[in-house]
């Protein structure tokens, strides 16, 4: 994986435990973003526990340990 060119932005954390039907990203700037999980239809079809099965890889892309699909932050901003 490689970074995405000309963007520091980076993502440190997930959490789907604070809003039914959403889930939040901790930001490397600070920031925490609040988006629909109805935004990502591949995770929407995980179950609470395989959500919770989150990686982060190089800072700028997150995945899931039974799902091949990565999402970037610029994805994460996107749907926020």
């Amino acid at each position: 994986m490689c970074k995405i060119p000309n963007v520091t932005l980076g993502i440190k954390s997930l959490d789907f435990t604070v809003q039914r039907g959403k889930f939040s990203a901790k930001l490397t700037d600070g920031r925490e973003i609040i988006v629909p999980v109805s935004m990502f239809p591949d995770i929407q079809h995980l179950s609470v526990k395989r959500r919770n099965e989150w990686m982060i890889l190089d800072d700028q892309y997150f995945t899931f340990e039974h799902m091949s699909r990565i999402y970037s932050v610029l994805d994460l901003l996107k749907a926020a």
